[in-house]
């Protein structure tokens, strides 16, 4: 009883509502333009967030914590000595790999020329500024000798290049290490790439070379000049390469990856208008109609303009808040016009429904009392999820900038839909009323007058008025609408066929079937190439990269940060057997198998541990690096102790898979748990891997607590508890539909499918919530009847909004980008699946599934009943004929 009374209430206040607005329809109508306007007009000075780690990386990850012990550890600058993954942070840098196209030897005579030359050219570089120009060694990052640290590949060329000057034979490459003339160790397992090995490691031939180059960043200047050294280090590969032909080179920088995701915005434009073209083409269609005066084309179009108004709001919201632009706001305005066309239309369907007779205010009265409780729950609904994702308990910040762009447009859109919707439908009844033209707004002549006109102006002005109409036939004075005349004559009646539902429960269990396959291959999107353009040099770098260098995993630093006893043989064995199975690269390593055989041999006390690391070891040529991996501390007695060291890793992989390093890293993270050895494993990669954890975790549980809070929320609104019940059930059943087919269409799970399927939760609710809304709280007659009403009440809404929504998807197909290619199949799948529910699944499955639609009989009561007369009639023939009148 209570929600009845609640149900009635709100109804009787939206009645109110709309009431007043049909009374002062022109200030409804201009205040929201303005506020656009004003909050709009902010966002023609619009920033742009620079910082892919910032919107990707988690912002309370643990690899973030574990970068900043290292940082605190070890100089950043240090680090690159030797390196060939960036360790602690990737700072400014530029990175080019060469191949041809024939796939041919890079190691021989000619091809290293070309490298050195090459090299050559980069290193001459000059980056013009007032009053100096800047040069690789003005810039670069210092070797303890104070030279430019450069790739060890670079001394390994110019000894190739020496020994055959000489005509030396015994020069030999081996893989993945390999030794300098000075006797140092180098790896150049990503330095050399599509390598063929003879035996003994030694390098046959290899198919692509890569060189990187690491600038400094002490402060804005020297950021400033680096930057520019990122631009025509690009421009210097070009133009090497034009010049070179029968070579492919692939430059990549710091600044790439920014700077492709941004790409996205560029590229999606001339689509977006396309896109919008054919949305506005398909919505003033959708709302036309034969007759000239019931048709409403402007509706269609000031529906787009709704949602159009309540996003631009929200950008300059945003936009005056503080917020920076990305390329993720993109899918907000599909996320608005999902939610805001089908409110549009639902009123609109709703107007169909009212008394011509009635005044335009009882009109717009009956409208809001009809459409808008379902549109404010849905809107509701919206609310709620989105503004848990916007909530600071949202680990991804692009997750969390998406979620409070959304939240905000879909409240102003809500306002706007109340209040100039309103008002617009308020201004075409009106002119519907004094039978004016719905497009030109002219008066429509009597059907007299049209006879003397030519047969196209009579074509233009078709209308049927009032007095042409029969009191029975003022309800049908819409069918003449295609969408209406097309549901209530036609598909209604074929869908609820006996001989068709066999075959939609056959589609259904193929549909399960097909969405299990994929949900059971469910992959989380690990690959940041899944969020630029396409055709850009990150694609290039990262395909070329996966094809040549998928050899060995990225280099893990492995760092101690506790100071044990080293000269213990126990301690030696632990550290070795965790980095057991690894390529390790350190001099670190080489120093604890000296320390293993010296136990071996004569036993190694404390004392003369620390003389040795005091002395001999630390002046020893071969030694010449080993104070870049550990820190020491001297005690009062004038001791040594060794507080951090570090060693680094490469594991032998079959392929560059994220998943496969993943794993590797949740294992080492284990293992530095339980381990005797207090040690952190660290690669800036990892600050990304963090992401696919939690984004996982965080739409989850939005959609959770979305479902929790429908269950709660609508309780107490809608009239009957069963509507929750169906309406969580089709939610599952679009959700899991979804992801499987979203899988099998090669979507990962990532950021942006994550904040699709957080829509798609509302957008099934948007569109279903009404069907079933009407078919649970319909009495009296036969559960097919009640399917065909839900159908004919809010199907032609549904179709409207569907079919402007999909014109609207297709040109994102064609932008050039992985990031709306993603949008795309996954916005797609949605209102697919979605669809198949609200026309095919629904309306069969509640032909015979509860609840029953039985007539309730009424109890005879014996003090009612009226006393029944038998009349006996005799006819000629003496035969007797009893009519006898029964009581109900």
């Amino acid at each position: 009883m209570l929600r009845q009374v609640l149900h009635r209430g709100l109804r009787t206040s939206f009645s109110r509502l709309g009431h007043f607005i049909a009374s002062h329809p022109v200030f409804f109508a201009s205040a929201p333009v303005l506020i656009s306007i004003l909050l709009g007009a902010s966002f023609s000075r619009y920033q742009i967030e620079e910082s892919v780690e910032h919107l990707l990386a988690p912002k309370h990850s643990l690899a973030k914590i574990e970068r900043n012990l290292v940082n605190s550890l070890f100089p950043v600058n240090r680090s690159k000595h030797r390196l060939y993954s960036d360790l602690q942070t990737p700072g400014r840098y530029g990175r080019v790999i060469i191949t041809s196209f024939q796939q041919e030897n890079m190691l021989d005579q000619h091809h290293t020329d070309l490298i050195l030359k090459l090299h050559s050219a980069v290193t001459r570089m000059q980056v013009q500024r007032p009053g100096f120009n800047y040069t690789f060694a003005h810039i670069c990052i210092l070797n303890n000798d104070k030279t430019c640290i450069v790739d060890d590949i670079v001394h390994v060329l110019e000894e190739l290049k020496a020994a055959r000057a000489t005509n030396r034979t015994n020069f030999a490459i081996t893989y993945p290490i390999t030794h300098l003339k000075d006797g140092r160790e180098v790896y150049n397992g990503h330095q050399l790439g599509g390598v063929t090995v003879h035996s003994k490691d030694q390098v046959k031939s290899a198919q692509a070379v890569q060189l990187t180059y690491y600038l400094q960043t002490l402060n804005s200047l020297n950021d400033m000049v680096a930057e520019r050294w990122e631009s025509n280090f690009c421009d210097t590969v070009k133009l090497f390469q034009k010049s070179n032909r029968k070579i492919k080179m692939y430059p990549y920088t710091s600044s790439t990856l920014r700077e492709d995701f941004q790409k996205t915005s560029r590229v999606s434009e001339r689509y977006l208008i396309t896109s919008l073209v054919l949305m506005v083409t398909m919505a003033v269609l959708c709302c036309s109609m034969q007759d000239c005066v019931r048709s409403k084309p402007w509706l269609g179009l000031l529906g787009l303009v709704t949602v159009s108004l309540a996003t631009l709001t929200a950008a300059g919201i945003i936009n005056l808040t503080g917020g920076k632009y990305n390329s993720t706001f993109l899918g907000v305005p599909f996320v608005m016009l999902g939610h805001g066309l089908y409110g549009t239309f639902e009123m609109l369907s709703s107007w169909r429904k009212t008394r011509e007779d009635q005044h335009v205010k009882e009109r717009t009265a009956a409208v809001y009392a009809d459409s808008m409780l379902s549109f404010s729950l849905t809107t509701a609904m919206y609310l709620v999820t989105f503004g848990i994702g916007a909530s600071p308990f949202t680990n991804i910040e692009a997750a969390r900038i998406f979620c409070c762009n959304s939240c905000i447009a879909i409240f102003f859109n809500y306002l706007y839909v109340l209040s100039f919707y309103g008002s617009s439908l308020v201004f075409t009844g009106y002119i519907e009323n004094n039978y004016q033209h719905s497009l030109f707004c002219r008066k429509v002549p009597k059907p007299e007058v049209l006879q003397e006109k030519p047969a196209w102006y009579r074509f233009l002005l078709t209308a049927r008025f009032s007095e042409d109409t029969a009191d029975g036939e003022e309800a049908n004075t819409y069918e003449s609408h295609l969408l209406v005349c097309f549901l209530k004559r036609y598909y209604c009646d074929w869908i609820t066929n006996t001989y068709v539902k066999p075959f939609v429960v056959l589609f259904y269990l193929i549909y399960i079937s097909f969405a299990l396959m994929g949900y059971l291959q469910v992959r989380e999107g690990s690959d940041l190439s899944n969020i630029v353009a396409t055709a850009t040099r990150t694609i290039e770098f990262t395909t070329a990269q996966q094809k040549y260098f998928s050899n060995y995993s990225p280099v893990i630093g492995f760092y101690i940060y506790e100071s044990i006893e080293y000269w213990n043989t126990s301690v030696q064995e632990d550290v070795l057997e965790y980095t057991k199975g690894f390529v390790r690269i350190s001099w670190f390593e080489s120093y604890l198998n000296y320390l293993r055989k010296l136990n071996a041999t004569t036993g190694l006390p404390k004392k003369n541990f620390t003389d040795m690391l005091r002395n001999s070891f630390l002046k020893a040529p071969q030694f010449s690096h080993f104070s870049e991996d550990i820190i020491f501390s001297k005690k009062f007695n004038n001791e040594v102790d060794v507080v951090a060291s570090r060693m680094f890793l490469v594991a032998k992989t079959m392929e560059t898979n994220r998943e496969e390093l993943y794993d590797l890293l949740e294992t080492l993270r284990r293992l530095s748990v339980t381990s005797k050895v207090k040690f952190i494993v660290f690669n800036p990669s990892f600050v990304f891997m963090d992401r696919y954890s939690s984004s996982l975790g965080a739409p989850l549980q939005n959609s959770c607590i979305s479902a929790l809070f429908l269950l709660f929320f609508s309780a107490f609104l809608v009239a009957d508890s069963l509507i929750n019940v169906w309406i969580t059930l089709t939610v599952a059943s679009v959700e899991f539909g979804v992801i499987g087919f979203m899988t099998l269409w090669k979507v990962e799970l990532d950021c942006i499918s994550m904040l699709c399927l957080i829509y798609g939760i509302n957008h099934t609710i948007d569109n279903c919530a009404p069907l079933l809304s009407t078919f649970v709280l319909g009495k009296d007659f036969t559960r097919t009847k009640w399917v065909k009403n839900a159908l004919e009440m809010h199907g032609v809404a549904i179709l409207q909004s569907y079919l402007c929504y999909i014109v609207g998807l297709i040109p994102l197909a064609a932008v050039p980008s992985n990031l709306t290619c993603t949008l795309f199949r996954c916005l797609f799948l949605i209102a697919f699946v979605t669809f198949f529910h609200c026309f095919a699944i629904l309306p069969v499955i509640l032909t015979f599934l509860p609840p029953s639609k039985k007539k309730r009989k009424e109890k005879k009561n014996p003090e009612n009943r009226e006393e029944i007369e038998c009349v006996e009639m005799v006819d000629m023939d003496s035969t007797r004929v009893v009519d006898q009148i029964t009581t109900v």
